[in-house]
C-alpha cells in the first residue's frame, strides 16, 4: 500500500514543482534544505526569500511586453509595488532594484518614500502613487513630496474634498488621478466601493473642480476592483465600464494619458493552483485598445499596483508540532509552537488558503489531523486549506520532531498581525529571517529580527523600567 506521504502528495499534486522539491525526506524551497533552516535558526520561523519578489516583477514586465507588442499597443508599461502589502526595508530595496514605481496608501508611507530618496532607491522620475482617504497629515506629508521636487507623485483624488486640500497645500502645479468607485460583486453586502468617485461623476468632477484650475494636471484614471483580475462575467463587464469613462474623459481632457489598472493578481494558494496570467493580460491590453480605437482616442500608458502579487509568494512560517491531542474518536489536534491568528491572521480573519506541506519526514506514513494554535481561543486553528480539504501529516512521533511549513505568506500577514506589538495571549512574534542569493548565486541568510522577549511586550503594557509618564491636567 501507497501509505507514506510522499505517496500522498505524489499521487494528489504534479510534484515536485518549480519552487519545491524534495531531499531524501526534507522538503526544499526554491533550492533551500529547509531543515537547515530550523536547524541552524530554531522554530517558529519566518523567513522572506528576496530573490522571489524581483522574478514576480520580472516575469509580470515581460508578460505585458509581449501583450503590447502582440496587440501593437502604442502605450507604455509602468510596474508599480503596492507598499502595504509589506512595508519592510529589505522588500523595498529588492523590488526597487527593479526598476519599478510605487503605490502609497496613507501619511506614514511618504516618511518611507523620503527615506528611500534620500538613499537613491527612489528616484527623481519614480512615479509616486499616492492612494487612500487622505486626512490632514497625509495631505501634508503629499505637499511636502511635491514641493521639494518631486514631480511624479500623483495622488489620486479619492472624495470631492481632496482636491480643494491638496492646491492649498501645494506650492506649483501639480498632477492628480482620480479613482472610479466600482461596483461590487453582485454577493457582497454592499453596491459600490466606499474607495473614489461614482462613474457617472467622473466627468462632471473634472469639469467643475479641475478643468478651469491652473495648478492642477489630471492625468491618470484609477480603476480598481475588490476581488482582483479574475477571467469572469464581473471583472470584463467592470473594465468596459471603466474604458467607457476614460474614452468620455479623454476627449474633453487631453492631459489625460494613463489608466491604473490597480493590483489583484493571485499568487499561488496551493498546489494545483492554475491561472493563466499571459492569456488575462493578453485580453486587458485587447479590449484597451478595442475601446481607444472605437472612440477614436489614443491608448493611454497602464499603471499597475501588484502587492501580493509582488511580495506574496517570497514569505514562509516554520512551525514545530509540539503535542498531539486526540479529542474524540476522529479528531486529532496537532498543536503548533506558535500561534495562527498572531503569525497567519487571515487564516483566521478571512479564511485564507496557504500552502502547507511537512518539511521533515515525508517518508513516513500519514494520517488526518487538524492543526491548533497555542492561543486560548477556539477560532486559532487552521482546518486543512480552509474548509476545504482533510489536512494530512506524517503521523505524530513524540521522539520523532515533525516540522511543518506555510508558504507564499508574504504579503500583509506581519502588518495585520502587528508586527513588534502585542500579540493575542501574549505569544510572542517568532524570528524572521531575510534570504537571499550572493554574487556567485550562493545562497545567504540574515538574521532579521529576534523572536520576541518578555521584556519586549511588558515595556508595550507599561510594565518597563522607570516612569511611564506623568499625568497632566486638562
Amino acid at each position: 500500500m501507497n501509505t507514506k506521504y510522499i505517496n500522498l502528495i505524489d499521487q494528489t499534486y504534479y510534484f515536485p514543482q518549480e519552487e519545491f522539491t524534495l531531499e531524501d525526506d526534507g522538503l526544499k524551497f526554491h533550492d533551500i534544505p529547509l531543515m537547515d533552516l530550523v536547524e541552524k535558526y530554531g522554530s517558529p520561523l519566518k523567513f522572506t526569500y528576496l530573490p522571489k519578489i524581483s522574478d514576480n516583477i520580472n516575469k509580470a514586465k515581460e508578460w505585458f511586453r509581449l501583450a503590447m507588442e502582440k496587440n501593437n499597443y502604442k502605450g507604455q508599461y509602468h510596474y508599480c509595488y503596492c507598499t502595504k502589502s509589506s512595508h519592510f526595508k529589505p522588500v523595498l530595496n529588492e523590488a526597487l532594484k527593479n526598476d519599478i514605481h510605487i503605490e502609497t496608501s496613507s501619511a506614514f508611507d511618504i516618511n518611507i518614500v523620503e527615506k528611500l530618496k534620500e538613499s537613491g532607491r527612489v528616484k527623481d522620475n519614480t512615479y509616486v502613487i499616492c492612494n487612500g482617504f487622505k486626512r490632514d497629515q497625509y495631505i501634508s506629508n503629499i505637499a511636502r513630496l511635491i514641493n521639494n521636487g518631486h514631480q511624479n507623485c500623483i495622488p489620486i483624488i479619492d472624495n470631492y474634498e481632496e482636491l480643494d486640500l491638496l492646491t492649498d497645500a501645494i506650492d506649483d502645479t501639480f498632477k492628480v488621478g482620480i479613482r472610479i468607485a466600482s461596483e461590487e460583486e453582485p454577493k457582497f453586502e454592499f453596491y459600490t466601493s466606499r474607495l473614489g468617485i461614482g462613474y457617472k461623476n467622473i466627468v462632471p468632477f473634472y469639469d467643475n473642480q479641475i478643468r478651469n484650475n491652473e495648478k492642477v494636471e489630471l492625468k491618470m484614471l484609477h480603476f480598481f476592483i475588490n476581488t482582483g483580475i479574475r477571467d469572469n462575467a464581473y471583472y470584463w463587464n467592470e473594465l468596459v465600464k471603466c474604458l467607457k469613462v476614460y474614452v468620455r474623459l479623454k476627449k474633453v481632457c487631453p492631459s489625460l494619458d494613463s489608466l491604473n489598472i490597480g493590483g489583484g493578481f493571485p499568487i499561488k494558494n496551493s498546489l494545483a493552483f492554475d491561472y493563466d496570467y499571459q492569456y488575462m493580460i493578453d485580453e486587458i491590453i485587447n479590449q484597451i485598445n478595442i475601446a481607444c480605437q472605437e472612440a477614436d482616442v489614443p491608448v493611454p500608458n497602464i499603471f499597475t499596483e501588484f502587492g501580493s502579487f509582488t511580495v506574496g509568494e517570497s514569505g514562509g512560517a516554520i512551525y514545530e508540532i509540539l503535542y498531539q491531542k486526540q479529542q474524540n474518536d476522529r479528531e486529532k489536534w496537532n498543536m503548533i509552537d506558535s500561534s495562527f491568528i498572531t503569525t497567519l491572521p487571515d487564516t483566521w480573519a478571512i479564511n485564507k488558503r496557504f500552502i502547507m506541506l511537512a518539511i521533515n519526514r515525508w517518508n513516513d506514513e500519514y494520517e488526518r489531523v487538524l492543526l491548533g494554535g497555542l492561543t486560548c481561543d477556539s477560532d486559532d486553528y487552521y482546518n486543512s486549506e480552509q474548509n476545504m480539504n482533510a489536512i494530512y501529516l506524517p503521523k505524530y512521533k513524540k521522539d520523532k520532531p515533525l516540522y511543518i511549513g506555510f508558504f507564499n505568506t508574504g504579503a500583509y500577514q506581519e502588518s495585520i498581525g502587528g508586527y513588534g506589538g502585542l500579540q493575542h495571549c501574549l505569544i510572542p512574534h517568532p524570528k524572521h529571517i531575510l534570504i537571499d542569493k550572493d554574487e556567485n548565486g550562493n545562497i545567504t541568510t540574515e538574521l532579521f529580527s529576534e523572536q520576541q522577549k518578555a521584556e519586549d511586550l511588558l515595556n508595550i503594557l507599561g510594565y518597563g523600567p522607570g516612569e511611564n509618564g506623568k499625568a497632566t491636567s486638562l
